[in-house]
């Protein structure tokens, strides 16, 4: 749904295709691919299925893959503690990209048109350590994929697996430098479908995807870090999306919102900006109460001001807090990042990280933890 993450998709398709073509497709079949042609690629959609009508959602199928799409994503964040009260933050990402709409049979086990990368973060805000990592494979040989019965997708070894017979707890498991994650999520509502009964629309040129979010997991487990085992427990989301188009050549970034407020309430709202960073008409979102009754949040629901600016030493300047007004549920709300810099310095720049959140929703005091996500702000490089 971001343009980071578009971005991304196109930039893998063009990149990864030029230098392992011959790796991923037979060199007789492989379809010619340029080095100035990311325009093309992020708008030639000819040939994928389309995200152009409201569809029946059916699971578990619809936890795994759509190949027929040209991209999609499955996108994990959340707010852990430990006993004493120390918080960390994570993003696990996993990115499936397809090469080409069709593809023929090979005469190698290498050969795919589905390419995957993955996106892993951690905040330590005690320590004041932020730590990304990025990875990228082939839908070949066991390297990376998504399947769905029992739902698994995986890139190695960083993985997201619902239990051996299916169903939750989903266990997520992911390692770097000197950390490891091992965590067991099981929504405590059910999950709630994006803009028009799944159907969300990014622009007036029609841009559209199926999205559903779960946006309150309960998420126990550990975190292995320096050598130590540290219990932990908190909240995590998962936004899941596919589609086969691009942003509008007018929208240059986002800002993403997801929070979940200690009342049990649950609020996402994505900000598209365009090149003048005004607020793009098709920018919205959804309120989910603490029995899960949504809201869908449209433009013009949510304002959003800004009220602190950070600026990245590795180029860019990113807003570093805000102040949301949703008169449709009554919420006046503070967010805050845990820690300035949480930028991940990736194929393609990004900020995703950790917040907390302090306001009011009617006359009672809220507070909560969440999540924000900033693009189309770095220097280009």
């Amino acid at each position: 749904m971001a343009r980071v993450r578009l971005i991304i998709c196109g930039l893998l398709i063009v990149l990864i295709t030029l230098s392992l073509r011959v790796l991923f497709t037979d060199r007789d079949t492989a379809p010619p691919v340029h080095e100035n042609d990311l325009a093309g690629v992020l708008g030639d959609s000819a040939g994928y299925a389309q995200a152009d009508r409201a569809r029946r959602f059916r699971f578990p199928a619809d936890f795994g893959a759509h190949p027929d799409f040209r991209q999609e994503w499955w996108y994990f964040t959340g707010n852990l503690q430990a006993a004493d009260g120390r918080r960390f933050g994570y993003e696990l990402t996993l990115f499936r990209i397809a090469l080409s709409p069709n593809q023929t049979p090979g005469r190698s086990a290498w050969r795919t048109d589905q390419l995957y990368t993955a996106h892993l973060a951690l905040t330590d805000r005690q320590e004041h350590r932020f730590e990304c990592y990025e990875r990228f494979s082939r839908g070949a040989m066991g390297l990376a994929g998504a399947r769905t019965a029992p739902f698994r997708v995986w890139l190695e070894d960083w993985r997201v697996a619902a239990r051996p017979g299916g169903g939750f707890p989903w266990r997520l498991e992911a390692n770097a430098g000197n950390w490891r994650l091992a965590l067991a999520l099981s929504p405590q509502k059910p999950l709630v479908l994006q803009g028009n009964r799944g159907l969300d629309r990014k622009s007036a040129k029609g841009h559209a995807s199926y999205y559903y979010s779960f946006t309150r997991l309960s998420t126990v487990g550990t975190l292995t870090l320096d050598g130590e085992i540290i219990d932990l427990n908190g909240l995590s989301w998962l936004d899941r999306e596919w589609s086969s188009g691009s942003l509008a050549d007018d929208q240059q970034g986002w800002d993403w919102f997801a929070l979940q407020l200690n009342d049990g309430a649950d609020i996402m709202f994505y900000r598209l900006r365009d090149t003048r960073d005004a607020t793009d008409p098709n920018s919205g979102g959804v309120w989910v109460d603490a029995l899960g009754n949504s809201v869908t949040l449209v433009a013009s629901d949510v304002r959003i001001e800004t009220l602190a600016h950070w600026s990245s030493p590795r180029g860019g300047r990113y807003p570093a807090r805000w102040r949301l007004t949703i008169p449709a549920c009554d919420c006046r709300l503070i967010v805050t990042p845990i820690m300035a810099d949480q930028e991940l310095d990736v194929l393609v720049r990004y900020w995703e990280g950790a917040v907390d959140v302090t306001g009011l929703c009617g006359t009672d005091r809220v507070s909560g933890m969440g999540y924000v996500e900033l693009t189309g702000y770095a220097e280009r490089t």
